[in-house]
């Protein structure tokens, strides 16, 4: 993760946003965030397949620290970059065509890029049929008409649309993210129930640390760096038997 300078101000901005959340504005997040929002998640699991079957994560201890390293170096990261960039340009459809493109290609691996677009797209269909009509909403599926549609930029645009704050979505988003690769992982290697919790709770602090940083970040000092997790990605498409379909 590029270091960002985040100062005592930008920390109490977030958290007054975060605690002045609404009923209606949490029962909406817990409705998109959640794992029967039909998107497809839990058919992904981002490479950890296969660093499972490779030796690489094997319990708790060693889940965290992959988990934590995608939110802080890698797919996390960018994610929650181009969310934050996408909710402030949501009534820009050019901007928002830009970072599509841009969130599209940001993929170590096709089956990365795969997760990320079939979320997206199956995404912005349910929301525009479910929760009704948007301008915003609308203007963004039409320039992205046979186009892939990034799970990142789907949900900023959405969230400016339906007025949530990105601070709260950002949390929601990177707490979704972790703890769809913490099931994956309670079943590959497997964990049991319990110890799934232990490591979404040890990876609190990480999402935690990343929400302001990201919020902070300008879009060109963002970066990746978690190649072993794109090795991870490009060694499953060819890993004899699969589960997941990354």
């Amino acid at each position: 993760m590029t270091t960002t300078t985040v100062t005592d101000t930008d920390i109490t901005t977030i958290i007054t946003a975060m605690t002045t959340i609404t009923t209606t504005e949490l029962y909406r997040l817990l409705a998109w965030f959640s794992p029967s929002y039909p998107i497809g998640a839990f058919s992904y699991s981002h490479g950890i397949e296969f660093a499972v079957e490779s030796g690489r994560v094997t319990n708790v201890a060693t889940l965290v620290q992959w988990v934590g390293h995608i939110l802080r170096h890698g797919a996390g990261w960018v994610d929650a970059v181009l969310l934050k960039e996408a909710h402030a340009a949501a009534d820009d459809p050019a901007r928002l065509d830009e970072l599509a493109d841009l969130a599209a290609a940001w993929r170590g691996s096709a089956e990365m890029a795969l997760e990320s677009c079939q979320q997206g797209g199956s995404y912005l269909s349910v929301t525009r049929t479910a929760w009704g009509e948007s301008k915003i909403l609308d203007a963004f599926a039409a320039v992205r008409t046979d186009k892939p549609v990034p799970l990142c930029i789907a949900i900023g645009v959405a969230a400016a649309a339906h007025d949530l704050k990105v601070e709260t979505v950002l949390a929601a988003y990177l707490h979704a993210f972790a703890a769809n690769l913490v099931s994956a992982a309670v079943r590959l290697i497997p964990l049991g129930q319990t110890d799934g919790q232990r490591a979404l709770v040890a990876l609190m602090p990480v999402v935690d640390s990343v929400v302001p940083c990201a919020i902070a970040c300008a879009l060109e000092d963002c970066g990746t760096a978690s190649p072993m997790v794109d090795l991870m990605s490009m060694m499953h498409e060819t890993q004899y038997t699969r589960l997941f379909r990354s």
